[in-house]
């Protein structure tokens, strides 16, 4: 007999992170456990109690509304095709899906990581663009939004640790300079007469560590559950949304797989703009992705690769490095 929706459809877990910050040492195994059994049975998990404040996150996204409704002549200024586009602007239907010819229908904006005029790697580093046009305070709340979620994913990775078998300073050491992003991303309205296929995000995994997404403005964001089932997430506002990327699967064995999710296209009248912003964490640039011990089974499936070769074979995979 053919099971119903409502028999096999699952929900994606809510964890409070306060009770990780300021919990006892037995509500932080429990947090922990409960985090690496989220990701590992649905490669998300929604975050509740986190320490940003609401307030900065409506001026975020009010301000990146009235940057992607800037013309895209002022947009294109900013746009920087030799750097990967890893700062500034990306044009609409740039990027695409791995594996995939048809490119997505977004457009996004990229602000990382600042690093002290005396760090080793300053000379190195790719340095952000901020847009000048009537947008006063965005360089100050985007600053602010990409340091308290770079602390959220530190957290989120300490907490990893103890399932893992990990030193607890274990993935602080390994992405304290590395090249984490905030995505501003913006999906218009689906335009009339493109590709019937193309979608506002393509199935895909993540490149990075972990993702910290901030709940989108409106729904649209699918993950595929472990069984292929397509499950739709939708937190709380302004919950965050937390799920595995490639370079975790990756050290982690399969231990904890990569998540495959889409952004489905919007049905009749509602068809409007969507507005979300992911943080992806990065290692940094010369680590190496390597197998963790507690995860080698019976046998490391992938051989160890410098951080930075990965990330960029990953970004031409996607056309944004030619």
């Amino acid at each position: 007999m053919e099971l119903s929706k409502e028999t096999t459809i699952r929900k994606v877990p809510e964890l409070n992170i306060n009770s990780y910050i300021n919990g006892s040492s037995s509500e932080q195994s429990v947090f922990s456990e409960s985090l690496f059994k989220g990701l590992k049975e649905y490669g998300f998990i929604i975050l509740t109690g986190h320490p940003i404040e609401e307030s900065l996150l409506d001026e975020a996204y009010d301000y990146s509304e009235k940057l992607f409704n800037l013309s895209a002549e002022v947009k294109n200024k900013y746009s920087l095709h030799d750097n990967g586009f890893q700062r500034g602007y990306t044009p609409f239907g740039t990027e695409h899906a791995k594996d995939s010819k048809v490119a997505d229908l977004k457009e996004f904006w990229h602000i990382g990581r600042t690093l002290a005029a005396d760090h080793k790697a300053y000379d190195e580093s790719l340095k952000n663009i901020w847009p000048d046009e009537e947008l006063a305070g965005f360089k100050t709340v985007f600053l602010s939004i990409f340091e308290k979620l770079d602390q959220v994913g530190l957290i989120m990775l300490e907490a990893l640790t103890a399932p893992l078998d990990l030193p607890k300073n274990y993935f602080q050491e390994r992405v304290d300079s590395g090249n984490s992003i905030l995505r501003l991303l913006h999906y218009p309205p689906v335009p009339e007469g493109v590709e019937p296929s193309a979608l506002r995000a393509a199935p895909h995994e993540d490149i990075n560590l972990i993702t910290i997404l901030v709940a989108a403005t409106t729904s649209g964001l699918q993950l595929k559950d472990r069984d292929g089932t397509w499950l739709d997430v939708e937190g709380p506002k302004n919950s965050l949304i937390v799920d595995a990327g490639d370079m975790l699967a990756r050290i982690t064995n399969d231990v904890i797989p990569s998540t495959t999710h889409q952004v489905v296209n919007p049905k009749g009248g509602e068809n409007k703009s969507r507005y979300s912003m992911p943080f992806f964490i990065h290692p940094n640039s010369d680590a190496m992705l390597e197998c963790i011990p507690s995860c080698v089974g019976e046998g490391e499936k992938y051989p160890a690769v410098n951080a930075d070769e990965f990330l960029k074979q990953r970004l031409r995979d996607i056309g944004l490095i030619k």
